[in-house]
Order: structure tokens, then sequence, then C-alpha cells
């Protein structure tokens, strides 16, 4: 889906829908959030890598014993993300997106997983890379994330998708920590958004070939609009899922709508990944309020 004014016009069509909804229901979307952190969680971790799956990912949150061995790292991982996602929601409308929250959040993340390196950037020789990718050289990392977030607000013009999606890929061409950088880019994202006034998205493990697609592009020749289409189309299944549940909708999966329907499933699910109907995922599941 090419993201042109009619598009982002349909998005900004959700968010006053979605406030239209709201009054009254503010509790049941405080439950959603809540119910949605570990998938937040899991799917962010995952595309760093982590071997736990969504139930264990569930189940680490919820203090409940696994099944098998896994690395305390991973465990730290998934708890931390977890604090840091749930402080974007209770703290991002209160305090401005600066080098200090940044910090902040990196601090909680990496705690107790590498705090010789938690809230600070890189500095002296610390080199990173990912892929072909090497990160800004250290002392310029400061700087350059004072030219990130100065680009961010004064762009309040431009669409929100627009501004979250060079402000994502130019935080993690920049790179600034040894460790987390994908996390904190991700969290950073949310923490604009609800500070925007708009909903937090989520991006799926399953697109992580598209996603690493949208950096390439940007690293060749400074394209954004494979993040745009990424990060538009998450913001409208966020709002999809938020106005089925606050609309009153009946909810099911998208295979069970095909059957109902007598529709091809495999032409829904094409759909529901181009955003063109009103399909989200939940839980790694396609589903549509009716």
């Amino acid at each position: 889906m090419a993201y042109t004014p009619r598009t982002y016009a349909r998005i900004q069509a959700l968010r006053e829908r979605y406030y239209w909804a709201l009054p009254g229901k503010e509790s049941l979307i405080k439950i959603l959030i809540e119910a949605e952190v570990p998938e937040q969680v899991y799917n962010s971790n995952a595309i760093e890598n982590s071997t736990l799956t969504l139930e264990e990912t569930e189940k680490i949150l919820l203090q409940i014993d696994l099944d098998r061995f896994v690395a305390e790292r991973e465990i730290f991982e998934a708890k931390n993300l977890a604090r840091v996602v749930e402080y974007i929601d209770a703290k991002a409308k209160e305090v401005e997106l600066s080098p200090a929250v940044i910090l902040f959040l990196h601090q909680i993340l990496l705690a107790h997983i590498r705090d010789e390196v938690a809230g600070r950037f890189r500095a002296g020789d610390e080199w990173v890379r990912v892929g072909s990718h090497i990160g800004a050289d250290p002392k310029d990392i400061e700087g350059k994330i004072a030219a990130m977030l100065a680009e961010y607000h004064a762009s309040a013009h431009e669409h929100i998708v627009k501004r979250i999606a060079r402000l994502h890929l130019a935080f993690e061409s920049i790179h600034p920590f040894v460790d987390g950088n994908g996390r904190i880019g991700r969290a950073l994202n949310n923490y604009a958004l609800v500070r925007e006034g708009y909903v937090p998205i989520n991006i799926a493990f399953v697109d992580r070939a598209d996603y690493y697609s949208a950096f390439r592009a940007f690293d060749a020749n400074g394209d954004t609009s494979l993040m745009e289409e990424i990060v538009g189309k998450a913001l409208a299944s966020s709002y999809h899922k938020r106005l089925a549940y606050l609309e009153g909708k009946n909810i099911m999966t998208l295979n069970a709508y095909a059957k109902e329907h007598k529709l091809s499933h495999a032409n829904l699910i094409n759909k529901a990944k181009r955003q063109t109907i009103e399909a989200f995922l939940e839980k790694g599941v396609w589903k549509i309020g009716v």
C-alpha cells in the first residue's frame, strides 16, 4: 500500500473514530494495553533473536515457571522490556522525548543484563556493526541524537507516519548504544506516538524480513517509504483492534469470517496484511470485528 495523502487521511479518520468511541471506555483501553504487553515484548525481543515464545514470555511476566531452561539474560530481557513498555504508557504524555529520556529507557532495558553499558551512549572505541552497517562514530553520537530529535520536533506539520519512520531510521542508523538499540528504537516509536496522542504500534516478528529491507533501502539511498509503509500498517492495525473492542463488534478470526461468508481465506489474509480491511493481529492470529 503506497503511502499517499489518501492513505494518510485514512489513518487520521481512524484516529478520529477512536476518539469518538473512547469516552466512558477508558478502562477497556487500559485492559487492552495491559494485555498487549506480552505481545509487545515477545515481538521486539524475537526480532533480536530471542528464543522465547509468546507463551513463555507471558509466563515470565506472570512469574510462572517455564517448562524448559532459559538463559537468565532472556528472562531479564522480557521483564525489563515490559517495564519499558509500561513506563511509556504511564509517562510519555508527561515528559518530552529527549536524550535524557532515551538514556533512562536504556537503563531500564539493560539493568542486570549489562549494567556497565546501561544508560549511556557508546564512547571511546565502542564501535558497533549490524550487517554491513557501521553505527556512528562514538564521538559524534550525542550531536547526532540531538539533531535527530531536533528534526523530529521541527516536523510537527508532517504526518505522524512519516515522522516516526524517519525517527526510527535515524536512530537505528546512529545505533547509539553498545547493546539494545533495536528494542529501544521500537520503544521510542511508541513513546513518540503516545505523546502525540496516537496509539502504540507493534512491529511483528513475522514482518522481520520487510522490516530489515526498510533499513537496507534507507542505507542505500535514503529511502524512507518502506519504513513508512510498515509504520502505517502497524498503526492502522492497532486502531482496528481498539475500534473493534470500543465499538462492541463481534470479534472473530479471519479464518472463521472467511468460512462464514464463503470467501477466500488467503485473499482476506492478503488484504489484512495490506490493511485494506479492518483486520488486526492478536497473539499472532488475524482477527476482524464485524
